[in-house]
């Protein structure tokens, strides 16, 4: 076990991750804090070159199968894909791509599953830290202006950090994620049910298949074995 100091992985972080911050944080500063929380975006600039794939995950999960059938899913990347990432189980990107939607009524961005756009939920993410470094095209994607200019194309401003910068650059190029199937990250959090979307939630929160991570996101329970 290895053990990161969070100060030293936000020095490292800041100056890459900066420029993005503003777009996808709650608040409207640029916080040095707040750049933890786009450790995985930029994970392959900080990471000893000897460390090639890394599966990051948030805290509120609970296990259902051994998390090495989860790398398996390393082998399963489409070439060019450099994340692996489940779909958002909630409408969340339907509410925030709301002006982009309007303004493109033919826009799948924001619809439901299979067909749709729904955006991506980092709770649980697969860094193919090799494929990231190599990615021509990734890191062009990291730059401030072309940060900019998307933000500006998709009307984006969001406060989940790297999910909302996945889910943005995947409406762009979903060539670099591999989709993970949502028995992988079985999200539970019904918020956006009360929220003025329920006539749609359902049409998102449906997962078939034997849960193999439960994600208790905005504190919800998780259920018993």
């Amino acid at each position: 076990v290895i053990v990161h100091d969070v100060n030293e992985l936000t020095e490292k972080l800041f100056p890459i991750v900066e420029a993005m911050q503003k777009h996808f944080s709650a608040g409207s500063g640029t916080y040095y804090s707040d750049s933890i929380f786009f450790l995985s975006v930029a994970m392959h600039r900080i990471m000893p070159k000897e460390i090639t794939q890394i599966i990051q995950v948030d805290l509120d999960l609970k296990y259902k199968t051994n998390i090495r059938d989860l790398f398996d899913e390393f082998d399963n990347f489409p070439e060019g894909a450099v994340i692996g990432i489940a779909r958002e189980m909630q409408p969340v990107y339907r509410h925030t791509f709301w002006q982009y939607r309007r303004e493109n009524p033919q826009t799948k961005v924001g619809d439901p599953p299979p067909d749709g756009l729904p955006g991506f939920n980092s709770g649980v993410l697969l860094l193919n830290l090799e494929a990231m470094r190599q990615s021509k095209l990734y890191n062009q994607l990291l730059e401030p202006a072309v940060v900019q200019k998307l933000t500006e194309k998709y009307h984006f401003k969001g406060h989940l950090g790297d999910q909302d910068f996945f889910t943005m650059v995947g409406m762009e190029h979903p060539e670099l994620f591999h989709v993970l199937d949502c028995t992988w990250n079985r999200q539970l959090c019904t918020w956006w049910r009360d929220h003025g979307y329920s006539d749609v939630f359902d049409q998102y929160f449906q997962c078939e298949g034997e849960v193999k991570i439960y994600h208790g996101n905005c504190n919800t329970p998780i259920p018993e074995d």
